[in-house]
């Protein structure tokens, strides 16, 4: 009896002995290869792709986000001086072109385009008058030519009366030697003979007054038709009038400051009763759809950048999703630091390489302005395809 096992130990023994440590070690190392196979994988599918978009699209674009929004902005400045009548607009405000911004106090304007419109009717009256002045010369002329040939045919009668008193004056001296002719009657006849010397030299000199009499009147019209010479809108008289009325209807209508073109009013600083004097900036108006951007690239990535390349750039303000298409229109002289203020000096025995940057400008679609708009200054990345 002692020799026979007992039943209840038997059933506490352990079934089956634990499984060997090496064969979980050899499982986890199998993992690690498995997953740095497929880091290794990773990594040249990876560097295959970033190669292949190098040489592929990489080389064919020149990128930067130093890139910003600019516009040729439009100063409203006054062209005459006068107080402010009223201010139309506000910043922020978004105005066409045409619409009327300011107005200027129009009373000193109008009354200098009253004043020049008499003077230049005063100058048209004056042409006329001097225009029939020519016609009361020539008929001075032609009374002058007249009183010649008056003189003249006095001096035929006064030259033959002197002629008859000279031959009676020699025959009666040559009787007179013979005693034939008394001495009153020789007296006489010389009498005669001066008188008609004297009446000779009168109508003599009345014919050299009518000349002179007739040059001057001739002169005369010489001169009023100077004057009147072309129409009477050629006369420098009547244009120089007609200027100052031009001009003063222009000072006119520049009472009134319209909008140049379609943009945003910007730095307003204009208040209604303001005396502002001509050139005196107003505000700043700032185009919407004419705007373009100046990227700073790198000197180094210049190299195939020309003008009329195409672009795509992107915004801040909207995101990698609106994108905007461009063109070089042109690349600047030079650096941002050859044109600063301060110019950089390298000629210094600590002298530090820096990569320069070129600022190039792209001209946008207005079509993609108008339905995404943009403002001056707003931060831009642009790529260029220089292929």
């Amino acid at each position: 009896m002692a020799d026979q096992p007992d039943p209840q130990l038997e059933a506490t023994e352990p079934v089956s002995p634990p499984e060997p440590a090496h064969e979980s070690k050899a499982l986890l190392a199998q993992r690690r290869r498995r997953w740095l196979t497929i880091l290794v994988v990773v990594v040249v599918v990876v560097g295959l792709l970033a190669t292949l978009y190098h040489f592929v699209i990489g080389v064919r674009h020149v990128s930067t986000d130093n890139a910003y929004v600019g516009a040729d902005s439009a100063s409203v400045t006054p062209l005459v001086a006068a107080p402010v009548e009223s201010v139309r607009v506000a910043n922020t405000q978004i105005v066409h072109k045409g619409d009327i911004l300011v107005t200027l106090d129009p009373a000193d304007m109008r009354i200098a385009a009253e004043r020049a419109a008499a003077d230049y009717a005063q100058a048209q009256r004056q042409f006329q008058e001097t225009r029939a002045t020519g016609g009361a010369l020539q008929a001075q002329i032609t009374a002058r030519d007249s009183d010649i040939q008056r003189a003249q045919a006095d001096l035929t009668t006064a030259q033959a009366q002197y002629d008859k008193a000279r031959v009676d004056y020699d025959r009666r001296m040559a009787l007179a030697k013979a005693g034939a002719v008394s001495g009153d009657e020789i007296t006489a006849t010389r009498t005669v003979l001066a008188q008609a010397k004297s009446q000779l030299d009168v109508v003599r000199a009345a014919i050299a007054q009518a000349n002179a009499t007739r040059m001057a009147a001739r002169q005369s019209y010489a001169a009023n038709q100077a004057l009147v010479q072309g129409s009477m809108y050629d006369n420098p008289d009547v244009a120089a009038a007609r200027a100052r009325y031009d001009q003063a209807k222009l000072d006119l209508s520049r009472t009134v400051i319209h909008a140049p073109f379609d943009g945003v009013v910007s730095q307003r600083n204009v208040q209604i009763g303001q005396r502002v004097a001509a050139g005196t900036q107003l505000m700043v108006v700032v185009p919407l759809n004419t705007m373009y951007v100046d990227a700073n690239y790198k000197e180094g990535q210049l190299r195939r950048v020309k003008i009329g390349q195409p672009a795509r750039l992107t915004s801040d303000l909207y995101g990698g999703g609106i994108v905007y298409h461009g063109r070089v229109v042109g690349l600047s002289g030079g650096t941002g630091s050859a044109f600063a203020l301060i110019p950089a000096q390298n000629a210094t025995g600590n002298w530090i390489k820096v990569v320069q940057r070129l600022p190039v400008r792209i001209q946008l679609d207005p079509n993609e302005l108008t339905q995404h708009p943009l403002r001056v200054g707003l931060s831009m990345t642009a790529t260029i395809d220089v292929d």
